[in-house]
């Protein structure tokens, strides 16, 4: 006889809140994947009230290690992300890659 009982719930260490939540700019912020240009279209926050927002609702340290992320992170803007796509994608075909 099978044991019946519950399944439990995987749970996240960092859900995505919902997106009229606040917190969902915060949480999109600290995302590597989602870009500042997605950030604006779904919210209509540019990147320097983003910046604002982070400046508000962290810590300062915290504010700083986020900055100094962001910064270089090519993931967080889409031009820099698809130029350095296409840097590596050339490296590999060069064979230069490794």
């Amino acid at each position: 006889m099978k044991k019946k009982g519950f399944r439990p719930i995987t749970k996240v260490k960092n859900p995505e809140p919902n997106k009229e939540d606040p917190d969902w700019v915060i949480w999109a912020a600290w995302a590597d994947r989602v870009t500042f240009e997605e950030i604006e279209k779904k919210t209509g926050y540019s990147e320097s009230d983003v910046i604002k927002i982070m400046r508000r609702s962290l810590k300062p340290s915290s504010f700083r290690l986020w900055r100094k992320r962001v910064n270089q992170k090519s993931i967080k803007h889409r031009k820099k992300f698809e130029y350095s796509r296409k840097e590596i994608t050339s490296k590999i075909r060069k064979g230069d890659y490794l």
